[in-house]
């Protein structure tokens, strides 16, 4: 239905002279206000320098949608336009949704756009920390919404392989080997002081042989460095599939240096006239972009700075084919997006295929106390620590609740609730209920079809619930479009409220056989948009709680 009156009014404003103001067409807050509003006449008086309200006459009295789908318009507050739909569109709607079944909420908006999405990208240095929960849980949903609204999209996770970091590691670990052979040994400054280390001495000198310790650092460093960064892979690989995050592809950086893409990245850089020479360093001419500075890519001793192999890594992306990069990124790094976008519009790519939704840090509390940290991790608290006890549902829920750009506090009390005051358990709970309504009338959904006198339905109940079911499309296209995931819950939890309002308040079985019908229909449906809303978000649907 949006679709289509969205469509009705692109028509009118074309024929107002109006064909290129935007406006919207969403769900009032306010259900007294209709089912769709719009702010066309608005956008165009802002334009035409006319009376809204006006305009907003005008364009009621134009419109020319079928008969059937609109029962009444209103024109409200400074030109607003309301539309409350009429009995047979939300007949054909409640039939759509069971029709589509699976399917419901699906779109084909983004056309096939090859949209690459890089997210959680930690470096393998140990373990997964909350923050990266909460950006995986982010990054996965962005991409899922793609997908439901047809982009063609890809998983990607960049593995931070290079540099002084990894170096670091490999020191931390061979000074781990020597004290597991029971030797006096410090981790190096800045290095990694967490037991996870202490673990992986014991598995290198068990697959090495003790003999290992006594091998000259020089020898041992590169076989530690290997080791630290497979066990370290494997270790958020598996973590990752455990909380149902699965990548289409690895990108090693080093690999960008092996392969010659961060030379390659260099000599167009040069030959496109954005760098220059200085003091025996390679500098790249940011302040053209409106940095406030230009930056060193490349210093005297010879070494790169990190900027380099993230500009090759974005070349490179580009060249595989994809239209859009989005980039799940700590909040950190806000100040890192504008040079990053400068450098790609610079070597022609527009501005707009870049985007990056920034994650804030994780605050996790227990009984009204921050926790502090993990006894393997030594200085945070670890996801493996937080998914034993909350569970991979409630983790990704509650990582999915608030906008990511906006610091979280996570309630480990809450999150194992099983009671009401639990989002994610109100949300499962409606959806089992809706599934109880069939066991109880000893009838499967498809044995109920979808055939309801939707305008014979008694309680104002019935209408609340099936409204709220048809909002699922556009909640799923606007989130995906503005990169929100947050809408998809926030929907979800209006939905399940609205749901189990109606299973108290209005009575499936015994009652006349029209009504019955109906709110058996209207059950069935409730479950498929439930049930979709929880797959799209990743979380089990279950049929009993």
């Amino acid at each position: 239905m949006s679709d289509q009156l969205r469509a009705e009014l692109a028509r009118i404003a074309a024929e107002m002279g109006a064909a290129d103001v935007p406006f919207i067409v969403e769900r009032p807050r306010d259900p007294s206000h209709g089912d769709w509003a719009t702010n066309l006449a608005m956008g165009i008086a802002k334009v035409q320098k006319a009376n809204p309200r006006t305009l907003a006459d005008e364009i009621v009295g134009r419109l020319a949608l079928p008969a059937g789908i609109v029962s009444r318009t209103a024109v409200a507050g400074p030109g607003f336009i309301n539309f409350w739909l009429a009995g047979d569109e939300l007949a054909e709607q409640l039939r759509e949704i069971i029709r589509q079944g699976p399917e419901y909420g699906r779109s084909q908006a983004g056309a096939g756009r090859r949209v690459n999405v890089e997210f959680v990208s930690a470096n393998p240095t140990g373990p997964l920390h909350v923050g990266h929960g909460r950006g995986a849980a982010l990054g996965d949903l962005i991409a899922t919404m793609l997908q439901w609204t047809g982009h063609d999209v890809t998983r990607e996770f960049y593995i931070n392989d290079a540099g002084v970091q990894i170096d670091k590691l490999a020191k931390s670990l061979w000074a781990r080997v020597q004290q597991a052979a029971g030797r006096e040994a410090e981790i190096p400054e800045g290095g990694y002081h967490g037991e996870y280390l202490a673990e992986a001495a014991t598995a290198l000198l068990a697959e090495e042989g003790p003999g290992f310790a006594d091998r000259a650092e020089v020898e041992a460093a590169p076989v530690c460095r290997a080791f630290a960064l497979r066990s370290q892979r494997i270790e958020q690989d598996e973590l990752l599939r455990d909380f149902g995050v699965v990548f289409d592809v690895h990108t090693s950086e080093q690999s960008l240096y092996d392969n010659g893409k961060v030379a390659s990245a260099l000599a167009v850089l040069r030959d496109k006239g954005l760098l220059f020479d200085q003091d025996g360093a390679i500098w790249l001419r940011t302040t053209s972009f409106g940095d406030d500075k230009d930056r060193v890519l490349k210093k005297s001793d010879g070494s790169y700075t990190y900027l380099v192999p993230d500009i090759a890594y974005h070349v490179d992306k580009f060249a595989r084919g994809f239209e859009y990069l989005i980039d799940v990124w700590g909040a950190d790094h806000h100040g890192y997006i504008p040079r990053m976008r400068a450098v790609l519009v610079a070597l022609g790519h527009p501005g707009d295929s870049f985007e990056v939704p920034l994650v804030q840090l994780v605050k996790v509390v227990r009984g009204g106390e921050e926790m502090k940290m993990s006894k393997r991790a030594g200085n945070f608290v670890t996801l493996r620590d937080l998914l034993d006890e909350v569970g991979i549902d409630a983790a990704r829920y509650f990582f999915l609740m608030r906008r990511g750009d906006t610091p979280f506090s996570f309630d480990v009390d809450l999150a194992k609730k099983q009671t009401d005051e639990n989002p994610v358990f109100y949300l499962q709970m409606a959806h089992a209920r809706m599934a109880g309504i069939f066991r109880v009338a000893g009838r499967t959904v498809d044995e109920v079809g979808d055939s309801a006198d939707v305008a014979g339905l008694p309680a104002p109940q019935d209408a609340e619930l099936l409204k709220a079911l048809t909002a699922f499309p556009e909640t799923v296209a606007r989130a995906a479009a503005e990169r929100q995931p947050q809408r998809i819950t926030s929907y979800l939890e209006e939905l399940a409220r609205v749901a189990h309002g109606w299973y108290h308040h209005c009575r499936v079985l015994g009652e006349p056989a029209a009504v019955e019908q109906g709110r058996l229909v209207l059950a069935r449906a409730a479950r498929i948009v439930l049930g979709n809303g929880l797959k799209l978000l990743g979380l089990t649907a279950p049929d009993r709680m």
